[in-house]
């Protein structure tokens, strides 16, 4: 009977000890568990802000101007230095006939504006409309004359070979065929300025600064001979017109 109850005795105790064992819970996979509010070395973080990598710096945020909510633009007023007179104008009908004038320009640039009014050639052709089921058309063609053209030279006086600028209308002489140009001289010196053209009528004029290129400024009507220029003038696109007189020039009518 001491046997049984010592068994007895034995078996309590292991139903107590396994028991016991149930109620304590198994250690997590981390084997430091942090506090909330601590960092691993247990010291208290700012709750605002977190651990920052070491491979960066922090440094003090850029601040960017607060931008206008509007602004507006004001239109330089023009300097008296970029005022220009006129010196010198001419109206021609060209062919095949130069006129020239000098000038000893000191404080350039020096600007050349020229209008031309060239002959225009006016012919028949035919186009054939079968594709629309109209047949054959006569129409007629308004073109500048290939023989119109109009030239200005700006060279050296004292040296002809040396030539500032060649430039000028007509498609014959591989310039452009604007109407209206205005010319920019940025060389200094005495200059030969030559108007040269055929089949066209062409006014010319120069223009220069009245300040150090004549000693008395007051021979200048500022009013009617002087004018403001833009530092690069724009060009006026020609536009096929009947500019003068047309010149007949029919092409052969196809058989």
């Amino acid at each position: 009977m001491k046997q049984n109850v010592i068994c007895l005795l034995c078996c309590i105790s292991v139903i107590l000890i396994v028991v016991v064992s149930g109620c304590i819970t198994p250690p997590k996979e981390n084997a430091t568990i942090l506090k909330k509010g601590t960092s691993t070395s247990g010291n208290p973080l700012n709750p605002a802000t977190t651990d920052t990598p070491s491979y960066v710096t922090e440094v003090t945020a850029y601040t960017t101007a607060t931008p206008m909510s509007a602004y507006h633009t004001v239109s330089p007023t023009p300097l008296p230095g970029d005022i220009y007179c006129r010196i010198y104008s001419t109206k021609n009908t060209y062919a095949y006939n130069k006129t020239a004038i000098a000038f000893n320009l000191q404080n350039p640039p020096m600007f050349i504006n020229y209008t031309v009014k060239p002959s225009n050639v006016t012919y028949k052709d035919v186009v054939d409309r079968k594709i629309t089921g109209q047949g054959e058309e006569e129409i007629t063609i308004d073109r500048y004359s290939p023989l119109s053209w109009f030239e200005v030279t700006v060279r050296s006086k004292s040296d002809p070979t040396k030539i500032y600028l060649v430039d000028g209308f007509g498609a014959a002489k591989g310039y452009n065929e604007y109407l209206n140009r205005t010319l920019k001289i940025v060389n200094i010196g005495d200059m030969q300025i030559e108007f040269y053209g055929n089949n066209i009528t062409a006014t010319a004029s120069v223009w220069v600064k009245p300040d150090f290129n004549f000693n008395d400024t007051t021979q200048f009507n500022m009013t009617t001979d002087c004018a403001y220029f833009a530092s690069n003038p724009r060009d006026v696109l020609s536009a096929v017109t009947a500019t003068t007189t047309a010149t007949p020039a029919y092409r052969p009518q196809p058989a």
